[in-house]
């Protein structure tokens, strides 16, 4: 009895010990996007669902002044103001392409190389039907999550932005707070 009870328990308790939530607490968003609206867009619209979710969120834009690239990001100053404000995580949101099958990259890049990346796509292309978008979380200079959010079944740019407000904090919920 006591050896099935253990069981029973060893079981139970297993899969909560290897969980590999992210246990975001805070993050300084950054929409990594070659049009000005599309990165105004994602980053506030982001913001907005974590700050709702009960995650402290700053978009980028309250940081760089208008028209500065994110790649200003990695300057010493302005690490130091993102620091004093409180937060410790960056979490920079692109498009990965227009297919249900993407999974998130495993490359081994720092930040500062990701913020110097070139965005490929835009958040909506003509006969796209879906959407990939990937999450790549950064503290310490290093990579420590990736995510991805798809939105099938678009039609046009605000439909990407509607399914993306519905489908991000239910993907918040289950892989970014536990």
């Amino acid at each position: 009895m006591k050896k099935i009870l253990f069981i029973i328990l060893f079981l139970g308790v297993l899969p909560i010990a290897f969980s590999q939530g992210l246990k975001l607490k805070n993050a300084l968003v950054i929409g990594q996007f070659d049009k000005p609206e599309d990165r105004y867009a994602i980053e506030v619209n982001v913001t907005e669902i974590l700050n709702n979710v009960g995650i402290k969120a700053l978009p980028s834009l309250n940081i760089l002044k208008q028209g500065n690239p994110a790649s200003n990001l990695v300057m010493d100053s302005i690490r130091n103001i993102i620091k004093n404000k409180g937060y410790d995580t960056y979490v920079i949101v692109n498009v990965r392409g227009y297919d249900r099958k993407f999974k998130p990259s495993e490359s081994k890049v720092n930040f500062d190389e990701m913020l110097n990346r070139a965005s490929l796509y835009h958040i909506y292309r003509d006969e796209a039907t879906s959407v990939s978008f990937e999450f790549t979380f950064f503290r310490n200079n290093e990579v420590i999550f990736r995510d991805v959010l798809r939105c099938g079944n678009i039609s046009n740019r605000d439909t990407v932005i509607k399914k993306f407000r519905k489908k991000l904090p239910k993907l918040i919920d289950k892989n970014w707070k536990n």
